[in-house]
């Protein structure tokens, strides 16, 4: 295959794995119609789970493919995927390797020119996406005339949640397909709301595809489908949305949407995407899709995407491998669960272990009561999910047999993992744990859910003080993503292995860090939140120390996050971090007095359902007389956090860098589009200033 210049891979890149496109013809005789069926088949030839993606090379194999079914006089040409695998769209390990504009716009020209041969055809064109089609390949089916889609399949345009926009067609087609409100919920707000796929129903509802099949006769059914289609036994009828006030209406929903995402900062990639979609309301084929190739090749030389990309990777990437993790072979077989604690984070913790390791689990409180109560939350939760047909009722009634509670600790006995949800004070803890080693066995895992105390003096006086290890999950439990995994000095290569292996069949992603203090996200985000309280009690006003962020795009502000965690929880682990870190962590007088008030939030909902300040967490405000601007509040933050960070690598509370950009972006809510705490300390120059080195190699994260 013989390519342009910048569409060559640039120095540095991996190697393509090349998309074949296969061509064979289908007599549809037997579907009723005289005439025949040029099918392509995309594969990539590797193992099923690696899907097909377009590099150059693919788009060439594609481009040939289509010049031969077209050669063969066919009455239609369709297009196909690998069994249970479209295609997933742009293969985008080469882009943070470009170095020229020129580059980037090479590969958008391209793709459009391949891809509209599909919708240029004097022959109707079908795809036939029997699985997984994202981004470019969804934007292939586009292109096509007609759709059908595997009931099994997801398909989305994830484009803007990576900091580009949908680059082969899809910014400028959907909205013309489906109406300009429509698009918006694709293109944006789906990729805003956590990168959220349509599953084969909502994308038939919205009219992405015309029909939708069950996999067991999925190709058959699309072909009789194309027969019937070209026979006009089935007509596809297309609504004209060129007219109409819904296009204002519709870009104006997505960019509310995107400031409240991003808390007020204006963030490219949505921005852009909306241009498009406003102008496709009367662009051609061809002033559209040059459009796309100018905001793709200006999205791809941008550092949010470079960001936006290093992000994605590395959260695939650990995933699938937790770093430092022991054998897998060493892990024991879990058969019955124990959790202590009955209260609401102990009983989601019940829910999420149930749900997927499919096994007894026994509750514990103080009471007979209480453990009741706490049965009967997951109970009700897995109700809600056969509500939302989430789950059938018969897995629900399994499950449920499953879950018990009980005042008696005894029934721990044969449990091969314990995990406690107690309250945070380290002597209960301690004495927990002594009374559990005289009820399970010596190789029971002893698992604390604490979110700062030292999981080791939790160990201390114990026969098997190896058996016992920090499991730290988020709330809500089944929604976050991050698992810390604290090994104290003595846990020992069994243990660990066996919490990775249950973290694994939980779906976390694992970072396994030292027993030190707040471990990594606690420990970074009570810092940077010390500094933004700090700042109020010297007397800066509390709304301009709570905006301070809001320039660079995080969703939900420092006062906000407050209030979802708690003060009483924050103040307790200041207190906790203060008191084995030092004064570097202070203890805010006005949580202080949060707390002993009972004032759990600083905003509170208005008579609009507006959010307002709370007067009575502003009456407890501590007010000093030194103010500090907005600007010297975020370089202040800043700079704590990387102060801290550098500390903790230092102390090899993690083993890499890496590591702490993964948990704040997955335990704290790190905006992908900075693509991690610590590149963007880097871009920022922050690192060098405060620590005199960065804490990624140059072209982490950002142009090369």
């Amino acid at each position: 295959m013989t390519l342009s210049p910048d569409l060559e891979l640039p120095v540095g890149a991996p190697e393509e794995v090349i998309t074949h496109a296969l061509v064979r013809d289908v007599d549809l005789t037997s579907f009723g119609y005289k005439g025949s069926l040029a099918l392509i088949t995309l594969d990539n030839g590797e193992d099923h789970n690696r899907p097909n993606t377009f590099g150059a090379k693919s788009l060439s194999a594609l481009d040939a493919a289509i010049t031969d079914a077209a050669s063969r006089k066919p009455s239609a040409i369709a297009i196909t995927g690998k069994p249970f695998i479209f295609a997933a769209g742009a293969d985008l390990s080469a882009l943070a390797f470009l170095t020229k504009r020129e580059q980037a716009l090479a590969i958008g020209k391209y793709g459009h020119d391949v891809f509209r041969r599909l919708g240029e055809l004097d022959i109707p064109t079908f795809a036939f996406i029997n699985g997984l089609a994202l981004g470019g390949g969804l934007e292939v089916g586009l292109h096509c005339s007609y759709r059908t889609l595997s009931s099994t399949a997801l398909t989305g345009l994830p484009e803007v949640f990576l900091g580009l926009v949908p680059g082969w067609g899809g910014a400028t087609l959907l909205p013309k397909l489906i109406g300009p409100e429509r698009a918006v919920q694709v293109i944006v707000l789906n990729a805003l709301n956590n990168n959220t796929m349509l599953k084969s129903k909502d994308a038939l509802a919205l009219g992405v595809v015309d029909a939708v099949y069950e996999p067991a006769d999925f190709l058959e059914k699309s072909v009789a489908f194309a027969a019937s289609v070209l026979s006009g036994t089935v007509v596809i009828n297309r609504h004209d949305y060129s007219q109409g006030t819904a296009w204002d209406n519709a870009v104006e929903i997505g960019t509310k949407a995107a400031l409240k995402k991003y808390g007020g900062a204006t963030i490219a990639a949505p921005t852009r995407a909306l241009e498009l979609i406003a102008a496709s309301r009367s662009a051609s084929r061809t002033s559209g899709f040059d459009s796309e190739d100018q905001t793709l090749a200006d999205l791809t030389m941008s550092d949010p995407l470079r960001a936006s990309l290093y992000a994605f990777n590395l959260m695939q990437k650990k995933r699938k491998k937790v770093e430092g993790a022991p054998k897998p072979a060493l892990a024991r077989k879990i058969t019955k669960v124990g959790v202590v604690g009955a209260g609401l984070m102990a009983s989601q913790l019940a829910l999420l272990l149930v749900r997927n390791l499919k096994c007894p689990v026994v509750m514990t409180d103080i009471d007979q009561e209480r453990a009741d109560k706490g049965v009967a939350w997951v109970h009700a939760e897995l109700l809600k999910l056969v509500e939302k047909r989430r789950m059938s009722q018969e897995s629900a009634h399994r499950l449920s047999l499953l879950i018990s509670g009980s005042s008696d600790q005894s029934v721990f006995a044969g449990c091969d993992f314990v995990i406690e949800a107690i309250f945070e004070e380290l002597t209960l803890k301690q004495s927990l744990f002594k009374s559990l080693e005289k009820i399970v066995s010596p190789e029971c895992v002893l698992a604390t859910n604490t979110s700062s105390l030292s999981v080791e003096a939790m160990s201390e006086g114990l026969d098997n003080p190896e058996r016992v290890i920090g499991f730290h999950f988020f709330n809500p439990v089944a929604i976050m993503p991050l698992l810390e995994i604290a090994r104290t000095s003595k846990t020992d290569d069994a243990t660990t292995a066996t919490a990775v292996s249950i973290g694994k069949e939980l779906k976390k992603t694992m970072v396994i860090t030292k027993d030190a203090p707040g471990f990594v996200v606690n420990r970074l985000l009570t810092r940077f939140m010390g500094e933004i309280t700090d700042a109020m009690d010297e007397g800066t006003p509390p709304e301009v120390a709570d905006n301070s962020m809001r320039s660079i795009g995080f969703p939900m502000s420092p006062f906000e996050l407050l209030g979802l965690v708690g003060p009483g929880v924050a103040l307790h682990v200041s207190e906790t971090l203060h008191k084995n870190l030092g004064d570097r962590y202070r203890i805010s007088p006005t949580m202080a007095a949060m707390v002993k008030a009972g004032v759990r939030t600083f905003y509170i909902k208005d008579e609009n359902g507006q959010s307002v300040a709370n007067p009575e967490a502003v009456a407890l405000i501590s007010t000093g007389q030194s103010p500090s601007s907005a600007s010297e509040v975020r370089t202040r933050a800043l700079t704590a956090i990387a102060e801290e960070a550098r500390m903790m690598l230092d102390e090899g509370v993690v083993s890499s860098a890496a590591e702490i950009d993964l948990c704040m972006l997955l335990g704290a809510g790190w905006p992908m589009h900075l693509g991690g705490i610590l590149p963007y300390l880097d871009r920022e120059g922050i690192s060098d200033a405060v620590c005199g080195q960065r804490f990624h190699q140059p072209g982490v994260a950002s142009l090369p």
